[in-house]
């Protein structure tokens, strides 16, 4: 396996969306350093972290139709977070405070939950409806601040209707006719009450095979997947897509990932994609220098002529020694910068983002 990863020079990438995996199901997890220079153990334990200037002020925000979905800067939200009023309406004025101009919020989870009162036979037939807030109050709050209301759709993870169809485990394929319909059914209804852009995640098959290895069946099923959906959703909302971080890396157009995202094809049916390029959740070298990850991952993703609007890691997890969490934020948004990316999200699985306000006010 090492010569296989040295071979196609993968740097390795770990998880998604907060919840941390492994590459491979193979049971190999040693992390191999393949693009990265040598580094020890003791190195990387008395590394000083890098000093990080404050980001330049943001843009006021905005919601008018001449900004770009890639353009569009905010925070995820789980149904339970904008289901608490008081929350959401913080996390708002906040937003609002420090010049964003958009929201991500789940109107279908990777439990397969939906967090809104849905109308569709099957949501009822497999108990998927489980509401945490009004959709048609949450997006008129949402624009009455002027902001862009992203509407995240978790896909083929689905343990609900994976049961109802007869799934091995908690996934549903691309390849699978009433997964697709389904999927296709709710993300027309949401975007009926006037949402500005749906979000497909989880929009893949599971992480279950060989890197390196070509994959022409699925990366076939998730573009047509998003053929159908741009078709079904030409007027009036945009689409986008959540992609693993590690798709960036150029060796990704070459079809070789058992999830069977391939960018240039997936961007062919998307307004822009967003690779999940959480420092936290590659090899150990890149943990150490959230700046280094996000620049590079990204430079290579613009030299593929590729629309990008990463998601960001405001949470906890693998943080260099000595570096604090604003700290590390300010890294990855320095990155971003220098770049000239204007749109970007932010995750926090639970929605706490006291370090990215800390961070956006220059404090430590």
């Amino acid at each position: 396996m090492q010569r296989l990863l040295r071979a196609i020079k993968i740097p390795v990438f770990l998880g998604v969306a907060g919840v941390v995996t492994f590459v491979m199901a193979s049971g190999w997890v040693e992390p191999y350093e393949a693009d990265a220079p040598p580094v020890t153990p003791k190195a990387v334990a008395v590394q000083t972290p890098p000093t990080v200037d404050a980001p330049t002020a943001l843009p006021a925000a905005s919601a008018e139709p001449s900004t770009s979905p890639e353009a569009r800067r905010g925070v995820y939200l789980t149904a339970n977070v904008a289901g608490d009023g008081a929350l959401l309406n913080e996390i708002l004025r906040r937003s609002l405070e420090f010049g964003f101009n958009a929201v991500v919020i789940d109107v279908k989870d990777n439990g397969g939950t939906l967090g809104y009162a849905s109308q569709l036979p099957q949501a009822a037939q497999i108990g998927s409806a489980l509401p945490r807030y009004d959709l048609g109050q949450l997006v008129e709050l949402v624009h009455s601040k002027g902001l862009y209301f992203i509407a995240r759709q978790v896909v083929f993870s689905d343990p609900k209707l994976a049961k109802a169809v007869g799934s091995p485990d908690e996934w549903v394929r691309p390849t699978n006719a009433t997964a697709v319909a389904y999927n296709l059914a709710v993300a027309q209804e949401v975007a009926a009450y006037g949402v500005d852009e749906i979000q497909f995640d989880y929009v893949r098959f599971p992480d279950d095979g060989a890197l390196g290895v070509p994959y022409p069946e699925r990366n076939a099923a998730v573009a047509d997947f998003l053929q159908q959906a741009h078709r079904r959703l030409a007027d009036g909302v945009h689409v986008s897509a959540d992609v693993f971080g590690r798709t960036l890396w150029d060796w990704n157009a070459n079809g070789a990932d058992p999830i069977g995202q391939v960018l240039e094809r997936m961007s062919q049916w998307v307004d822009t994609l967003s690779p999940m390029i959480y420092p936290s959740h590659y090899e150990r070298y890149y943990q150490e220098r959230p700046y280094e990850v996000v620049k590079r991952g990204m430079s290579v993703g613009l030299e593929r002529g590729l629309s990008l609007r990463p998601f960001l890691q405001a949470f906890e997890m693998r943080l260099p020694q000595g570096m604090s969490l604003p700290q590390y934020i300010r890294a990855q948004l320095k990155a971003l910068q220098e770049l000239g990316i204007k749109g970007y999200l932010f995750w926090n699985p639970r929605g706490d983002y006291s370090a990215l306000w800390a961070a956006l006010a220059g404090k430590s």
